[in-house]
């Protein structure tokens, strides 16, 4: 559920703000998040595992906008994050240290000094040779770090390969047939301490078999860590659950949670601490790109609509060939419809949202939506074609604050010098 809905009048809203204003007051492209739906969706994924000591670390690469971090830090949430510039945002959101897991296959060693410093609960360790880079920060800093091995359980998550990671052949983890080679070698460093296990396949995950086949394989390795006499804390059962984007039916964060719920049961595991991950599911349908029509265009093969937001406002469909929808802000008063590409005025063949979609007629001036566009939206913005990223709203009720303001063409020259 979300709360983008059509008024009386046709008109969609976000909440109670009909978008028109938003383009009137704020302008396009302009990425819109609802408060009522974020705070749904983290209670609803929540409120699933009840019953089982828990913690929901919202992956924020999804999106790292300083109000949405503020917003869940508030709903309880920890945080899964990648780099040290997103520890850096729940910092200052607001979050707690002693709540954040740290992901990644690449961490530098200032970026493992700094969660030291801050108190992070968990490293999430995805190789060997990491172990040892983390024990050297940590003996430097006279500190233990807690730590989690990311086991790859080489399981077909069945989802687009950019985003699959449970693969043997994916870089992520360590492979499950060296897992307890690596767990002795963990618990041989002096500044280590080793407190849990995780696991992640993939994202955009819409079947529950991937999910309760990876959970499987790394609970018969929990038992062998536990006879080797490793004192495990808390399972990371990662994150992945998918969003509907068009006809997609993922399984509610109920069904994902009961399914593993039932899976800890029966391996004894019911009172251990999960750690979730979760991303898209939270904040995936709980926003949406707004843009203007430039211009319309037919060249006797093709009709395009020519937008003002671009790929690089919005690069999943270039990038993943991804479907999002899209339809006018105004009341569809009629059943026409025509075969368009929707396209932006970025010089690659590449920028695009739409390829021959089925849409109401449209017109220069018109307002489009793109729906789902709260995961992997503005933070994958760029400023391909020195152009200046969109504006973030957040709609509260029958109000909004711009939680991000437009960039301006000062903005993309910042930082760089000219030597004389």
């Amino acid at each position: 559920m979300n709360h983008f809905q059509r008024a009386a009048d046709g008109t969609l809203h976000a909440e109670g703000v009909p978008l028109t204003r938003i383009a009137d007051e704020v302008g396009t492209p302009t990425y819109i998040y609802s408060r009522a739906t974020l705070e749904r969706h983290f209670r609803v994924f929540d409120e699933a595992w009840a019953g089982q000591p828990h913690l929901v670390c919202y992956a924020m690469k999804a999106l790292s906008n300083l109000t949405v971090l503020n917003l869940l830090a508030k709903l309880g949430a920890g945080f899964d994050i990648v780099s040290a510039g997103e520890l850096a945002r729940v910092l200052k959101a607001g979050g707690d240290a002693s709540k954040v897991v740290f992901s990644g296959v690449g961490k530098r060693r200032d970026e493992m000094a700094a969660a030291l410093q801050a108190g992070i609960k968990c490293f999430n360790v995805e190789s060997e040779a990491e172990l040892d880079h983390l024990d050297e920060v940590a003996r430097a800093h006279g500190a233990k770090a807690p730590v989690s091995l990311r086991i790859n359980p080489d399981v077909d998550p069945q989802t687009h390969p950019y985003i699959s990671t449970g693969l043997s052949k994916n870089k992520f983890g360590i492979p499950q047939t060296r897992a307890r080679a690596a767990y002795a070698r963990a618990g041989e460093l002096e500044g280590l301490d080793v407190v849990g296990l995780d696991y992640h396949i993939g994202s955009q995950l819409a079947q529950v078999e991937p999910m309760v086949e990876a959970c499987r394989r790394v609970l018969g390795l929990m038992t062998q860590l536990f006879e080797d006499g490793h004192a495990i804390e808390h399972l990371d059962v990662g994150g992945g659950l998918g969003i509907t984007y068009r006809d997609e039916a993922p399984p509610s964060p109920a069904e994902y949670a009961a399914t593993l719920k039932a899976e800890l049961r029966a391996a004894g595991y019911q009172h251990l601490t999960i750690l979730t991950e979760p991303g898209r599911v939270i904040v995936g349908n709980a926003g949406v790109m707004l843009m203007k029509v430039l211009l319309t265009k037919d060249n006797g093969v093709k009709r395009f609509a020519i937008v003002d937001a671009a790929m690089n406002d919005n690069i999943r469909p270039a990038l993943y060939d991804a479907y999002q929808g899209l339809e006018p802000v105004a009341p569809v008063a009629t059943s026409q419809r025509q075969v368009v590409d929707v396209v932006g005025p970025v010089c690659e063949s590449g920028d695009f949202f739409a390829r021959d979609r089925d849409l109401p007629p449209l017109d220069e001036g018109d307002l489009l939506v793109m729906r789902s566009s709260g995961a992997y939206g503005f933070v994958m913005a760029s400023n391909y074609n020195s152009r200046p990223r969109p504006a973030e709203v957040l709609v509260d009720g029958d109000s909004y604050t711009v939680v991000r303001t437009r960039e301006t063409i000062e903005d993309l020259w910042r930082g760089e010098l000219i030597p004389e």
